[in-house]
């Protein structure tokens, strides 16, 4: 692997990086949707993303022939329905990719033409995935059949795919050593009424999964998928899974020789770790289950356990939890699977001469499909364990397996005693660990790069100001402090990340009100946040709007600094600034505003004891403002890993030499803020003591 990933740094392409040249490149597989993101303020639409091989190379200096692997990105919509194989060409520009397995990432912002139609063969093959595809319906049972039958996953919301990986079900719409062995075992039964012999079934067989294959893309997960179905099917064959053994390691073997990126893929890590689970843990597991319940139920709960067992390190460390009700999951979708996998092929292969009774098919397959859909979503209501992304999520599992085998082996005697004792720790650290876990005034939420604040105005109750860039994000941080009810929405301003997560503010929370700022630039954002909000009142707040709102412990009141009335200014200096102060506590939310606008509010501040810093910390900070607040927690709401570099080292030690102690969600993660009668005391998400947490 070396070799080649040192080959791809020596390419031609490496000496255009940032630079704008003509490229042609042959696609190598499908284009996929991106999904949408927010980049600082700026809302990023999705775009169609590929492997393709750069074949030519275009630029002042002459015209270079190539074979190098690339990823293309691009929002042209003609590249809709492209196909493997075709060729495009178009003006591009190469930046570094981080995936290692190509040499550069091309961005066509332009034209994208296209220079070749796809064969016949490649035709074949796209009409009978479309046709799934338009054939299966909306709704998550629609979305759940052309991924778990083809690998097909255009169709599944942003936030039906968190509901499938918090339920552990993501394995289901990724083609898997379970489809080859669904849809190979299918057509070895179906060939015994055509062949007697049992060598030319086996042959039919093969070509049947080599047809499948190039159906679903010979990718390299497909390609890992089919090699650890082989071992399964090994496995089943003999009846004996340590004969099985050497078959998993000659194709983990063959993966890794015929492609080694292979080997630094967390994909194949998981493919191997379930199907050494299936082998090694899961006869043991029915063994254990089988003397409390029946042995078929212990059959059918032991793969979900013994792959979750195996794969925890590696899961945890790429998603920071694991979900326990994983397994329950998997149990109740079991049955489901081979229904629609065999019936969405059979239905697949003739939709484009029978659509009739394809479509009769998909109609069976419907209903399974949504019982699994409402399992996912189900089990995804169910906390999960937290444990951190990375090498400390990995060292949490490590540690804890290593603290079963010295439990197991030196502590036979005391078995019973011990584990209660470690549960009731277990227990207690997490209601220690928990959070907010006080009673709390205000609210700051951990949201990436953005800003999302609540104050707390009891019964469920709050005022939310801003809402972040990801709606599951500002979702989970209302579940958290138990928002049910939004009295009033403060949107500062229309930049992105301030208001794109609006859509998980409003998923099963009431909004009375919201205020908004004059200023409607950007248009794109403003238009989204209407489209939102429908009928639910707005009011354009500028400087001396004030309102009093009574909370469980009083009256709070809400006056506006900024904007001046009719003042048309940037969005960041058109924010709205809003002073908020209690008998417990004095709080200012300074949204984006930058110096300019700062300069003309010094003469209006007084001393507070809570600071939402400006613009998430940037170094664009009016000294003079920072003095006359003069708060005593400064609170700086920044994503971690920013390329703005917020917060700006200047405007942390300007804060520290007027005696503030900063708070930044990037370090501290969300805040807890209990304040009485001004007397402050802050809870942090992110803890040093937290080793794990239900969320």
């Amino acid at each position: 692997m070396s070799f080649r990933a040192q080959a791809l740094t020596q390419t031609v392409l490496r000496q255009y990086l940032g630079s704008e040249v003509q490229i042609t490149a042959q696609v190598i597989t499908d284009p996929n949707r991106t999904a949408p993101k927010v980049s600082g303020r700026n809302y990023v639409a999705s775009n169609w993303s590929f492997l393709a091989s750069a074949i030519e190379l275009t630029s002042s200096a002459g015209t270079y022939k190539l074979k190098i692997p690339i990823r293309v990105m691009s929002p042209a919509k003609n590249l809709n329905g492209l196909l493997p194989g075709q060729t495009i060409s178009g003006r591009a520009v190469l930046v570094k990719s981080k995936e290692a397995r190509v040499a550069a990432l091309v961005l066509f912002h332009g034209e994208v033409k296209i220079e070749t139609t796809a064969s016949r063969w490649a035709r074949s093959l796209g009409a009978i995935r479309i046709g799934l595809r338009d054939a299966s319906g909306d709704g998550d049972s629609g979305a759940l059949i052309p991924g778990m039958v083809l690998g097909d996953t255009s169709k599944q919301s942003a936030e039906f795919k968190l509901a499938m990986k918090r339920s552990g079900l993501t394995h289901l719409v990724a083609v898997s050593g379970a489809n080859f062995a669904i849809v190979s075992g299918f057509v070895l039964w179906l060939m015994q009424f055509l062949f007697r012999n049992r060598n030319y079934r086996i042959g039919a067989t093969a070509l049947s999964l080599i047809f499948f294959i190039a159906l679903v893309r010979p990718s390299p997960s497909v390609l890992r998928a089919a090699a650890m179905a082989a071992v399964v099917l090994v496995a089943m064959s003999h009846r004996h899974a340590a004969d099985s053994l050497p078959a998993l390691g000659f194709a983990i073997a063959a993966v890794v020789i015929a492609d080694p990126w292979q080997s630094r893929d967390a994909g194949f890590a998981l493919s191997v770790l379930a199907t050494g689970g299936l082998l090694l843990a899961a006869p043991k597991i029915i063994t254990f289950f089988a003397r409390f319940v029946p042995r078929k139920f212990a059959e059918a709960l032991a793969p979900p356990i013994a792959a979750t067992l195996f794969c925890a390190p590696v899961l945890v460390a790429l998603s920071g939890f694991l979900s326990p009700m994983s397994v329950i999951a998997n149990l109740l979708a079991a049955p489901a699977v081979a229904p629609i996998t065999v019936l969405g092929f059979i239905a697949a292969l003739i939709h484009p001469i029978l659509p009739g009774v394809a479509g009769l098919l998909i109609l069976i397959i419907r209903i399974p499909a949504a019982f699994i859909g409402l399992v996912a979503r189900w089990s995804a209501s169910f906390s999960v364990l937290e444990l951190g992304k990375g090498v400390s999520g990995f060292l949490a599992i490590a540690v804890f397996v290593i603290c079963i085998w010295i439990f197991r082996t030196f502590f036979r005697k005391h078995r019973k005693s011990i584990a209660i004792l470690l549960v009731v720790l277990l227990v207690t650290s997490n209601w220690l660990a928990r959070f907010p876990g006080i009673e709390w005034q205000v609210g700051n939420c951990d949201i990436g790069q953005g800003d999302a604040m609540v104050v707390n105005l009891g019964e469920h109750r709050g005022v939310v100001v801003d809402v972040g860039p990801d709606p599951q994000l500002i979702d989970k941080c209302l579940k958290q402090f138990a928002i049910t009810q939004v009295s009033i929405l403060v949107l500062t301003h229309f930049h992105a990340d301030h208001v794109e997560g609006l859509p998980g503010l409003l998923k099963g929370r009431t909004v009375g009100q919201v205020w908004v700022s004059p200023q409607i630039d950007p248009a794109f954002e403003s238009a989204r946040v209407q489209s939102w909000l429908k009928v639910i009142p707005q009011i354009p707040v500028t400087a001396g709007f004030s309102a009093q709102i009574i909370s469980n412990r009083g009256p709070i009141n809400f006056h506006a600094l900024w904007p001046k009335l009719g003042a048309q200014d940037t969005p960041n200096n058109s924010s709205i600034v809003m002073q908020i102060n209690s008998a417990d506590f004095s709080l200012l939310a300074a949204g984006d505003i930058e110096p300019i606008a700062q300069s003309q509010l010094v003469q209006q501040l007084s001393q507070v004891d809570l600071y939402k810093v400006a613009h998430h910390g940037s170094r664009y900070q009016d000294l003079n403002f920072m003095r006359a607040l003069s708060p005593r927690i400064s609170i700086i709401s920044v994503g971690k890993d920013n390329t703005y570099g917020h917060p700006a080292p200047q405007t942390i030690a300007a804060l520290s030499r007027i005696g503030s102690t900063v708070y930044r969600t990037d370090q501290d993660g969300a805040l807890a803020i209990n304040a009485r009668k001004h007397r402050v005391k802050v809870r942090k998400s992110h803890r040093v003591f937290k080793f794990w947490q239900w969320g």
